[in-house]
């Protein structure tokens, strides 16, 4: 029998996700393979980190390194430019109203890629594994994954943080449940004449929320949510046509607007794999679960999945790692219908053409505006799932 290099865990991907598993799972104490082939492009793109993401940054040593190049978001802005009949009213939320200083930080995805992967480099327990899975034979005490230039690995454990087209996924026999938006976003990097304030602005129009996040002095990102035709008529127009397009769209909020990145362009789709985990195995952020970048939950989804997998990882024989995945999948699979089902709903409701959807959106953020413990409560929801129970529960024994 030939010997294969073997590690309590094999993370395939060397993303945002996959690089947060290999750091947290290797922080846990277990000796973990990070394998991926060399990256193609930057990601130029940015992230929104919600305080629970950063708190578990913080815990596995990264967000110090970042903290100082991310922007605060302290107040979140919903504008309904929809001009529909059924108008929802505008609403803002302020961090201070729950007790803490922001509900998330905004940075650029390299800079936090280039933190992870210095972390994980001076990590003694983790190793990087250049290369592309091709195959997968999965146990519940040891998996063998092997690579297409030959090279042949056992686990206890593999994670798959490779992307919604996940290899991983697919060796595994996990189906998958997958769906297109009629719409692509256009994202971009701006600069702006007057301060922002740590306010992030969602204007809600027709075709999509256009949604403007803070990310440095006087510095700012965009999703534009638009149809596609319109997003790949816009990425052809003069740049000054499309800032004072931007601008009028915003309502001249932040001043003069000038463009400072590429103009990226993306098709926007959802998917939702059938399992999470089963014997041998696990999926992480986009593997597992992939929708529109709208709200802040995409990466965030993904670091909760880091973080449930790390504490069912934590203390366990490594000869019974594999058997964390039934474990994993139903501890998940719960916070990631309902983001999901949220997240498509809300984006459904902008763009269908049925008025009782419209009424239910209008009639709901009325309620958040006019109702401050349902506004409070889905402001603890947001940042950190199930922290508005724990809030209850400490608010009833100091009562009694």
């Amino acid at each position: 029998m030939q010997d294969h290099p073997h590690f309590d865990v094999i993370v395939v991907g060397a993303a945002l996700a996959g690089l947060t598993a290999g750091l947290a799972l290797s922080k846990a104490g277990l000796d973990v393979a990070i394998v991926a082939p060399a990256a193609e492009r930057e990601d130029r793109r940015t992230t929104a980190l919600l305080a629970g993401s950063t708190d578990f940054l913080g815990r596995i040593g990264v967000w110090d390194a970042v903290r100082d190049q991310a922007a605060p978001i302290a107040v979140q802005t919903l504008i309904d430019a929809t001009g529909r009949l059924f108008r929802a009213p505008d609403v803002a939320f302020h961090a201070s109203e729950i007790g803490i200083e922001a509900f998330g930080w905004n940075l650029a995805n390299a800079t936090l890629l280039a933190a992870l992967r210095a972390a994980c480099e001076d990590a003694g327990s983790l190793k990087f594994i250049t290369g592309s899975l091709r195959s997968l034979e999965l146990g519940e005490e040891v998996s063998t994954a092997r690579l297409e230039d030959g090279q042949t690995l056992t686990a206890s454990l593999v994670v798959g943080a490779d992307g919604r087209n996940s290899v991983v996924r697919r060796e595994a026999g996990i189906g998958a449940r997958e769906w297109r938006y009629p719409q692509s976003a256009l994202v971009l990097n701006f600069s702006h004449t007057l301060p922002h304030n740590d306010t992030c602005f969602e204007f809600h129009g027709r075709e999509g929320p256009f949604t403007i996040v803070p990310l440095g002095p006087q510095l700012s990102s965009l999703v534009w949510v638009q149809t596609p035709e319109h997003a790949t008529d816009r990425l052809n127009w003069r740049t000054d046509a499309l800032e004072r397009e931007i601008e009028e769209r915003m309502r001249s909020i932040f001043g003069k607007v000038t463009i400072v990145s590429d103009i990226q362009c993306f098709p926007l789709n959802g998917m939702i794999a059938h399992m999470l985990g089963k014997s041998g195995m696990a999926l992480v952020g986009e593997a597992g679960h992939a929708f529109p970048p709208i709200a802040a939950q995409g990466f965030n989804l993904g670091i909760r999945d880091v973080e449930v997998l790390t504490q069912l990882a934590s203390g366990r024989p490594r000869e019974k790692l594999g058997a964390i995945g039934r474990a994993y999948h139903l501890r998940r699979a719960g916070d990631v219908a309902l983001r999901t089902i949220s997240v498509d709903l809300f984006n459904r409701s902008l763009f269908s053409g049925f008025a009782p959807l419209h009424i239910a959106r209008s009639l709901g953020i009325g309620a958040l505006a006019s109702v401050t413990p349902l506004r409070t409560m889905l402001m603890r929801e947001g940042v950190a799932p199930g922290s508005q129970l724990r809030f209850l529960s400490r608010r009833f024994s100091k009562a009694s």
